[in-house]
């Protein structure tokens, strides 16, 4: 999936809500809709015949307690599309309800601040738990607010269609990209497997656009895979990390479980093109390694609530480098900014993305969903990275194509420093 990354819920202990990150930095401002903040304080409506008829009947039009808002513009542009809009079939009430709320989340000028209607609000949970349909992107935004991958997901269509950390998507199909969210950006981009899309990228280096096509497919993502290399005299184990799923702790269990009857000595962990995921998987795999607080979250009222270690660590003194790249965002920086700020092990690679705040996950009446910014995530020294990223210890440049183990710079280089 683009990473609504998707890609990325990161979910606190509270039972019904989670802390996410869905990597965005892309904000519209919706002002027509900007009167249905009401809805969002948990008003009823109720509308009668929503494919259409002449007049549609809306109760409790009250601005929320405590707040002076006048909704009589809204009302009135509500009221009046059905009565004169040419194409009557396209009038469905609760379709207008729904773009409202959204208009209205998009005016916060936050695209980590999102509305999500039931479908789209499927989609984040199929990410979640590592099967879906589509093309294996993992979607955000860049520093100028512009669609980006954040990466391609190992073997899958994008990967193989050639697309890059950093692509900034110009158009999906027919669809150019300078106003679409991210759930926008994910219904376009998924489909039925077997299915074909098209998307126009800029590159870096690039002076004209590249169109791409691929084909859609079942998309089964393993989070952790643990491979082994002898590297002068001693055994080491190569844990690559792709993404923080609902299956990624027990898959991290296992392959923890396996470096320890393998008789590793050291060991490097992969999280290069790991575009994050739930905040609670990026604690339980650092916890592997390090104690003390893991991840600090700062409200808007300047407190500070600390995330420490989930477990005794297995591998609290084993030897340890983390291989990062541009592709590394959200909770694979905060497993690295751990391990950095600890001094536990070397970070090599490249500067991660940048994803740097926290939002809260609302389940809304209809399966609906609300994704609210509450907080920015901090090191443990306190230090930010949002839109900065992580600065590796060790930088090495990327490797060019397609490359196993053997030939990989990076990989090599992070051997080195154990």
């Amino acid at each position: 999936m683009p990473i609504i990354t998707p890609g990325n819920i990161l979910p606190n202990q509270n039972k019904g809500s989670g802390i996410i990150s869905f990597i965005a930095q892309f904000a519209v401002v919706a002002i027509i809709f900007f009167g249905i903040g009401f809805i969002a304080g948990q008003k009823k409506i109720e509308i009668t015949n929503r494919n259409f008829v002449p007049h549609i009947t809306v109760q409790n039009k009250l601005p929320p307690k405590e707040q002076t808002v006048d909704f009589s513009l809204f009302w009135q542009v509500f009221e009046t599309l059905p009565e004169t809009y040419l194409d009557k079939s396209a009038i469905d009430a609760q379709k207008m309800v729904n773009g409202a709320i959204a208009g209205m989340v998009r005016s916060l000028g936050d695209p980590y601040t999102v509305f999500l209607d039931p479908k789209q609000n499927e989609a984040i949970r199929s990410e979640l738990s590592g099967t879906y349909e589509g093309v294996g992107i993992q979607l955000g935004f860049n520093k100028e607010k512009r669609l980006a991958v954040i990466a391609p997901l190992s073997q899958t269509p994008a990967e193989r269609a050639g697309v890059l950390p950093q692509d900034l998507i110009l158009k999906i199909g027919d669809r150019e990209t300078f106003d679409v969210t991210l759930p926008e950006a994910v219904d376009l981009i998924r489909g039925p497997a077997g299915t074909k899309i098209k998307l126009q990228i800029a590159r870096e280096g690039q002076t004209e656009p590249i169109e791409l096509e691929m084909q859609r497919e079942k998309i089964t993502v393993k989070s952790v895979e643990v491979n082994f290399r002898d590297f002068e005299g001693k055994k080491v184990a190569i844990l690559k990390v792709s993404r923080f799923g609902e299956t990624t702790d027990s898959e991290w269990d296992e392959a923890v479980n396996r470096v320890q009857l393998e008789g590793a000595k050291a060991v490097v962990v992969d999280m290069r093109n790991n575009p994050g995921g739930l905040l609670s998987s990026s604690v339980h795999l650092a916890s592997e390694f390090v104690g003390g607080v893991i991840v600090k979250q700062q409200f808007s009222d300047g407190s500070v609530r600390n995330l420490d270690e989930d477990h005794n660590g297995e591998l609290l003194n084993i030897p340890l480098a983390v291989l990062v790249n541009g592709g590394s965002a959200s909770a694979a920086e905060i497993f690295a900014g751990a391990i950095q700020d600890k001094n536990r092990g070397q970070i090599v690679g490249e500067k991660t993305f940048g994803k740097g705040t926290v939002q809260d996950a609302l389940e809304l009446p209809g399966n609906a969903g609300l994704h609210v910014t509450i907080a920015k995530w901090l090191t443990p020294k306190g230090n930010s990275i949002h839109n900065e990223g992580i600065t590796p210890d060790v930088t090495i440049e990327p490797p060019q194509g397609q490359m196993g183990q053997r030939d990989d710079p990076q990989l090599n280089k992070a051997l080195e420093e154990l």
